[in-house]
């Protein structure tokens, strides 16, 4: 069966109200429903919720779609008792005045505006997520049967609309779902609490590192958190708080948060041999030659890659547990691999010839190669410290003479020029090339612990999403005829499936009384006569068949535009600033000259430059947006640069709203400022390619449901390519690393 795979584009984050979820039902005797439409699925009332139009003036549209494109069914006033279905991303699937559509969620309450005067009106407040342990899911309705929006931290700060029978309904990462009002509280978890009996006195801790060493004090318990002071060895620091990653101390009169790991009871003696220190061991990468070790930012194949070591590489191990060792090289501190790491130190060259000794004057020169990550270059200094200056970028695979090496770095030749470079970007083999031409891929694997049909499975429940046409069919008692050719339902419940019969996939619902058009009568499989009936909806649940396709990465491979879903977006590529602002960047209104701001953006929170460009010109209409160029509010002009928390229906007041409470008041704000949203909603949880972001894979895998996906639409990650490829086509030369699911 051919796919379909040029679907209309969409507003990415739009999940149609048509995902209804599925009510578990006992068993009933055929005869029970001889009086009701027969299904294999009855939707029952506890599934919907019943809320009122509060609007502050003026009255509610309700749409044929959830879309503010969508045609108008209805006007409704203030006061208006509608019926709820379902909400999905700020929209709601109502009926209202013996009419159904969609209606902006957050013009509905729990509570009737109209009922008493003395009333006032709900004002959104901010509560904090207060769970002991695990996250809080914010769900599409009030029912813990649900589908999950988004899974939401201890201390993330939320707006509360509404309460009502223990749920809230509340606003959190430019989403707006429900949760139980039982994990919010008024203070944040986060900060630490106060006692009302006698406050906690703080712990006298030493910093233990070694004597070269600093230990960062950080704004907020994260690697990725400012660094707002640095202390030495022995420095006496008062802990507030500690858990077996971060402690927030005091030291010099400065707050902040340091690495438990190097903080002890007992103050070291600097001027002993017997000084206490972090206990470590020293081991050795030990790869094959030519290859490199990656060091990640945690213990998980997923975590971003905070450098490459090469073979022969010493390095300190702080822990091992899991199969992954913590260790400290080349000032940094990041997660290896244990099986890579060997106590002695491996030969690093692949011939058996002796090296000279350091008094011998006709040294034997050696040769290496440059081995970079594709879209990056090593930098060539005028002397052997990161803070000299710069003479020559070498590229990937570049061959280099080695002179000398010594303290991590290497005196070398390369393209007539003389400099010193990094050696642990340095190998013995020339890197894997893909291919010769200017514009090359690397690809490497992702091997996840679960099959591609277990994976599929998991999806279905879940109604994955599609504009795509099918030919649909009913059961012919659920229709009485009006005419040879058309109908009308007869009750509620009847589902419209994608082949004549209950095996088949369930493509929507249809209401008492809706009129369908008959294309046709036959037999279904399980023996009673099916109508093939016109069903015109925009979003409908997706076929099994399709799901799979687009869950299938092989289906992606055959060429550069559809594999940029599995583009490695936490790589940045150092662009060219000029060629950016030039080829690109240049007649795109506010955005114009910007490249050094997203090129800061990306370096700042590890996400691709290209991306985020692209992001930036889909949302502002190539920088002319309202947000973009600037939106007044509170006396102040904020800016939005990626659509943060800008909703349909007001979508300028809530995404300068957001972008006051994120403190967005520059262009150069908003887009840096942005970048950190991206980065921490799905970049830095590890789903850093289109794919991962749609399917999520990894947490399919572990937890065994299809859970923080980015979008409903089944074929969005392949629609979001196109965009992507063609700012990689304005420039000279590009090298794209993918990273290529692997299912069991």
């Amino acid at each position: 069966m051919k796919k379909d795979k040029n679907t209309k584009q969409i507003e990415k984050t739009q999940i149609s109200g048509n995902i209804v979820k599925k009510a578990i039902l006992p068993t009933f005797c055929f005869a029970a429903l001889s009086t009701m439409a027969f299904d294999e699925t009855i939707y029952a009332k506890q599934t919907t919720t019943t809320e009122y139009v509060n609007v502050t003036s003026g009255t509610l549209n309700l749409r044929k779609a959830a879309s503010s494109n969508a045609a108008i069914i209805a006007s409704l006033s203030k006061g208006t008792v509608v019926t709820v279905y379902s909400q999905a991303n700020g929209w709601a699937k109502v009926t209202a005045n013996e009419k159904e559509g969609y209606v902006n969620s957050n013009f509905l309450s729990s509570n009737n505006p109209n009922q008493t005067s003395t009333a006032a009106k709900a004002v959104p407040t901010t509560k904090y997520v207060n769970v002991s342990s695990g996250s809080l899911n914010m769900r599409n309705s009030a029912s813990i049967s649900a589908s999950t929006i988004v899974k939401l931290a201890t201390g993330t700060a939320v707006t509360v609309y509404s309460e009502s029978a223990g749920w809230a309904k509340i606003e959190a990462y430019g989403k707006t779902g429900y949760v139980s009002s039982a994990y919010l509280s008024a203070e944040n978890p986060s900060q630490g609490k106060t006692s009302s009996s006698k406050t906690k006195q703080p712990v006298i801790k030493y910093v233990n590192i070694s004597s070269t060493s600093k230990l960062n004090v950080r704004k907020n318990p994260s690697t990725n958190s400012a660094i707002v002071a640095t202390l030495t060895n022995g420095t006496e620091v008062e802990v507030s708080t500690e858990n077996s990653s971060w402690a927030k101390i005091q030291a010099n009169g400065i707050e902040g948060y340091v690495s438990s790991a190097f903080l002890s009871s007992a103050k070291s003696n600097t001027n002993s041999s017997s000084a206490a220190k972090p206990k470590t061991t020293t081991k050795y990468v030990n790869v094959n030659i030519g290859s490199t070790l990656n060091m990640r930012k945690s213990a998980s194949e997923n975590a971003s890659i905070v450098v490459k070591l090469a073979r022969g590489v010493e390095v300190n191990v702080d822990s091992e547990t899991n199969g992954w060792a913590k260790v400290e090289v080349y000032g940094q501190t990041g997660y290896v691999n244990s099986n890579y790491l060997s106590v002695t130190k491996p030969d690093t060259e692949t011939n058996h010839s002796q090296e000279p000794s350091p008094g011998q004057s006709n040294q034997t020169k050696a040769e290496k190669y440059v081995n970079v990550i594709y879209g990056s270059s090593l930098n060539m200094r005028s002397a052997g410290t990161s803070n000299a200056a710069i003479i020559a970028k070498l590229a990937r695979g570049t061959v280099v003479t080695v002179l000398s090496e010594a303290n991590g770095w290497a005196k070398v030749t390369a393209n007539g020029q003389t400099g010193y470079v990094s050696s642990q970007y340095l190998s013995a083999t020339p890197p894997l090339s893909p291919n010769t031409s200017k514009n090359s891929i690397e690809k490497i694997t992702q091997t996840y612990n679960i099959s591609l049909k277990d994976m599929v499975k998991l999806e279905i429940p879940t109604n994955p999403q599609t504009d795509k046409k099918y030919n649909t069919y009913i059961r012919s008692d659920a229709l009485t005829l009006t005419s040879s050719s058309s109908g009308i339902v007869n009750g509620n419940g009847w589902s419209v499936r994608g082949g004549a019969g209950l095996n088949y996939w369930i493509v929507g619902k249809v209401n008492n009384q809706e009129p369908l058009k008959i294309l046709a009568k036959v037999k279904g499989t399980d023996g009673h006569d099916w109508y093939q009936v016109s069903y015109n909806k925009q979003w409908v649940n997706a076929s099994p068949d399709d799901i799979s396709y687009y869950v299938n990465p092989d289906n992606f491979l055959n060429n550069t535009v559809d594999s940029l879903q599995f583009l490695k977006l936490s790589i940045t590529t150092n662009l060219n600033t000029d060629e950016v602002n030039e080829r690109i960047l240049k007649g795109k209104g506010i955005l114009q000259g910007m490249a050094s701001t997203f090129i800061k953006a990306s370096n700042t929170y590890g996400i691709n430059e290209l991306y985020l460009i692209s992001h930036a010109l889909l949302e502002t209409n190539n920088g002319k947006s309202e947000l973009a160029n600037g939106v007044k509010i509170n006396g102040r002009t904020v800016y939005n640069m990626y659509g943060i928390g800008a909703y349909d229906q007001r979508a300028v007041a809530s995404g300068a709203q957001f972008a006051y409470n994120a403190g967005w008041f520059t262009p150069e704000a908003a887009i840096i400022g942005g970048a950190k949203f991206i980065a921490d909603g799905y970049i830095n949880a590890g789903q850093d390619t289109l794919y991962k972001m749609r399917w999520n894979p990894s947490a399919a895998a572990l937890l065994g449901t299809a859970t923080h996906q980015y979008a409903s639409d089944i074929g969005w990650a392949a629609k979001q390519v196109q965009q992507i490829y063609n700012l990689y086509k304005l420039l000279d030369s590009y090298k794209l690393v993918l990273e290529i699911p692997k299912y069991k």
